[in-house]
């Protein structure tokens, strides 16, 4: 079996690409300042990767400003390929976001410059777009620690964090190129963004108020479903009131 670095292997996603990893039987080396290792300043990074055949890069900036992002995803991707390179290492896999390529703003255009650095070498590297996590509906919720809380009535297509991190380990364990266009992965059907939060916010007594997001970030491109999957996605459930069933 190969040996894989996972970056950010503490994170939302992360855990479960451990997971993933470990049940199929791979060896893996957890990345992330709790295990030593530090892919901002390098510190750890080399040792790390010594004989790791594939990174699989699923580390994350903590908040949603474009310009902090940016400047995470822009270091994040020199060290990786560059500290890689070095230790032979033979390949990145990495998760974007679903229409990363249109975004103009925010965390997401982030997401699209961290693309284009990770794409531009010298490592081969394999990318798979994903839309918004189930998890992430939760984390809305948390962000405005109100009895009432306003979220945009813009349309996704919720997918599980563990879908995700099972179709990021198949990319990453197969060397084939997948060529264009970028692979992607979403729920079984589209949602809108507020009602999903509103099942949730049910359960935890939590009044959810519908709005049109004009104030986020590329929300013009988002409701026209610019987030979108695109025909090529590959659809996977569980559902969201499926997934929030399985966790209680």
């Amino acid at each position: 079996m190969s040996k894989f670095a996972v970056a950010g292997a503490t994170g939302r996603l992360g855990q479960h690409v451990v997971d993933v990893l470990t049940e199929r039987g791979h060896h893996v080396v957890p990345m992330s300042r709790a295990t030593g290792v530090d892919i901002i300043t390098g510190e750890g990074l080399a040792e790390a990767l010594t004989g790791v055949e594939v990174i699989i890069d699923v580390a994350s900036w903590h908040g949603s400003e474009q310009e902090a992002a940016t400047e995470f995803f822009r270091t994040s991707a020199r060290n990786l390929h560059e500290t890689g390179r070095q230790a032979g290492v033979a390949r990145i896999a990495a998760a974007s976001i679903i229409g990363a390529d249109k975004a103009t703003a925010g965390f997401i255009a982030a997401k699209k410059v961290h693309e284009e650095l990770l794409l531009a070498g010298p490592l081969p590297v394999r990318l798979l777009r994903a839309a918004q996590f189930h998890e992430f509906v939760g984390q809305l919720l948390e962000w405005q620690q109100s009895d009432v809380v306003h979220l945009p009535a813009l349309p996704t297509q919720l997918v599980a964090c563990r879908t995700v991190a099972e179709e990021l380990v198949d990319l990453a364990v197969d060397p084939s190129d997948p060529g264009t266009p970028i692979p992607e992965i979403a729920g079984p059907r589209k949602e809108i963004m507020a009602d999903a939060a509103r099942i949730l916010g049910a359960r935890r007594g939590i009044e959810v108020i519908g709005v049109d997001g004009s104030g986020m970030p590329d929300a013009d491109i988002a409701a026209a479903g610019g987030f979108l999957p695109s025909p090529h996605a590959k659809l996977a459930g569980p559902t969201f009131p499926e997934w929030l069933d399985a966790q209680s």
